[in-house]
């Protein structure tokens, strides 16, 4: 089999976020003296500028003097190394750096180390929570950065905090051991064929008010293919910055003779797979589905990935 990660690939950091810190205006403007800065494009996915082997990138971090310029109010405080030294980030383009090169988190995140891995996933995050609170949800009126990059505030001074909305995901499956054990995977309605292949992944959706992810998890799946579930187990959560998930992983067993009634205006078609094809696909092959299109399975950077890996290697 696989053999499947700890845990979710985008659930890892070892930074010390050092919170007291981002209201100390006077400690922050030393701070960024001796900082390293990672730079983030959120806008292109969460990009930043890596060196280092194709399959084990290491994130370039610069110098305060060697970042575009910007105002110093949108500087982002992510917090201090082990050895003392503070991190920020920048969103903004990236530069052009000799022995560098552009990296999307979404698609190659998996490949990171830990402490690379929640740099970029808390930059990313942070970034794209600013560029939608630019104004009040309240007044209307614009707003500006406050605590080093963890808020916002309105003229008035009403502030805003980043938030982060709560999603389920959850990969349904047979309950059978073995390489004939099945799992549910779905193909959403938005995702077109992309080089032959048609992407299936877990079945997600985001937890509504008055919610527990659990019946969330109930509800969703029932809207988008019409199985009811007989067992839920609650596995790992992993942040999601496009633009600001968190999302919260399930495995759930359901008995795979119900007829799957899918949800047109969310899911083109669901079916069941086995381990054997599953395995096969991540092997580069697997099945054929009508038309001659093959299976694509979400990216080792998805927390959907982790969940069926781990069902996988069960």
């Amino acid at each position: 089999m696989t053999g499947h990660a700890v845990g979710p690939a985008l659930a890892r950091s070892t930074l010390d976020r050092a919170a007291y810190r981002r209201t100390d205006p006077r400690w922050l403007a030393e701070a960024w003296a001796r900082a390293r800065v990672l730079v983030v494009e959120a806008a292109t996915g969460g990009r930043a500028l890596v060196t280092g082997p194709e399959e084990r990138p290491e994130l370039l971090l610069l110098a305060p003097d060697a970042v575009p310029p910007h105002e110093p109010e949108v500087r982002l405080f992510l917090g201090v190394e082990a050895d003392g030294t503070p991190v920020f980030a920048l969103d903004a383009p990236l530069p052009e750096l000799p022995g560098s090169r552009p990296m999307a988190l979404r698609e190659s995140g998996h490949l990171l180390s830990d402490r690379d891995a929640g740099l970029l996933t808390t930059a990313v995050a942070l970034a794209n929570w600013h560029a939608r609170h630019l104004y009040s949800a309240m007044t209307g009126q614009p707003t500006a950065v406050g605590e080093a990059g963890w808020s916002r505030s309105d003229p008035e001074g009403r502030h805003t905090w980043p938030r982060t909305d709560p999603a389920m995901i959850v990969l349904v499956h047979d309950g059978v051991a073995g390489p004939d054990g099945r799992c549910l995977l779905g193909n959403n309605a938005a995702w077109p064929n992309r080089n032959g292949l048609l992407r299936f992944s877990c079945l997600a959706g985001y937890v509504e008010p008055g919610e527990s992810a659990e019946a969330a998890v109930v509800r969703e799946v029932g809207e988008e293919v019409g199985i009811v579930l007989d067992e839920l187990e609650y596995v790992a959560s992993q942040p999601w910055p496009f633009p600001g998930s968190l999302m919260l992983g399930y495995l759930a067993r359901a008995d795979a003779g119900q007829p799957i009634r899918v949800d047109p205006a969310e899911i083109a078609q669901a079916r069941w797979f086995t381990r054997r094809e599953i395995a096969a696909v991540l092997g580069g092959g697997g099945p054929e589905l009508a038309g001659g299109l093959g299976v694509a399975l979400p990216p080792p950077s998805s927390i959907a990935h982790f969940l069926i890996t781990r069902w996988l290697d069960a």
